[in-house]
């Protein structure tokens, strides 16, 4: 495995753009300087305005935790992007994805899911990100349940994270240590 490119950087060497970033994260709700903001950390105006879009799109986007964090799993498995499983994992069954869909979006596999609006998302993601095109038909679901607002901080989730996971990919960013729920290898 490929060491960490973009380890984190002491924090006595932090620049005052560094240390305004890394102390507005840490005031957050995130409560820490976390992994996706430790490579990003090396630009701090990319990091500030990523931090801040994903602040909005995980706790208070138009469509709520629960289904945002199923988006952002698919879209980790997507990009296999092991540091955004290893922390969205359990906080999906925590906001009620059940851990059978959860594991079988972690192999790959058709995931069963009994609510509409899960199979939805869920389509619509993976639409986005393997079609690069939302179906009619799913779109105009997504609009019907989620409204244009709704519909647009998906699109949101999905283009969120799949930056950071670009990101944590290119810089070799390794899932944070004794991550209870790792990502299955494909």
């Amino acid at each position: 495995m490929t060491p960490d490119r973009l380890p984190l950087i002491p924090q006595a060497q932090w620049n005052p753009a560094q240390r305004e970033c890394a102390d507005e994260i840490i005031r957050g709700p995130r409560g820490g300087l976390i992994e996706p903001f430790i490579p990003l950390l090396r630009s701090p105006e990319l990091c500030t305005h990523a931090q801040r879009m994903g602040e909005y799109l995980r706790y208070r986007s138009a469509i709520g935790m629960r289904l945002s964090e199923l988006a952002i799993l698919v879209t980790a498995r997507h990009w296999s992007q092991e540091v955004e499983w290893a922390i969205h994992a359990p906080i999906a069954i925590r906001e009620g994805i059940s851990e059978s869909i959860v594991q079988a979006i972690g192999l790959n596999q058709p995931p069963p899911f009994i609510q509409t609006d899960e199979q939805l998302v869920f389509d619509f993601t993976v639409q986005s990100l393997v079609d690069k095109r939302i179906k009619d038909a799913t779109w105009a679901q997504a609009i019907a349940l989620f409204g244009e607002h709704g519909a647009v901080d998906l699109l949101g989730i999905v283009g969120y994270y799949t930056m950071l996971s670009v990101l944590m990919n290119g810089a070799c960013t390794p899932a944070p240590a004794g991550a209870k729920m790792p990502l299955p290898a494909l």
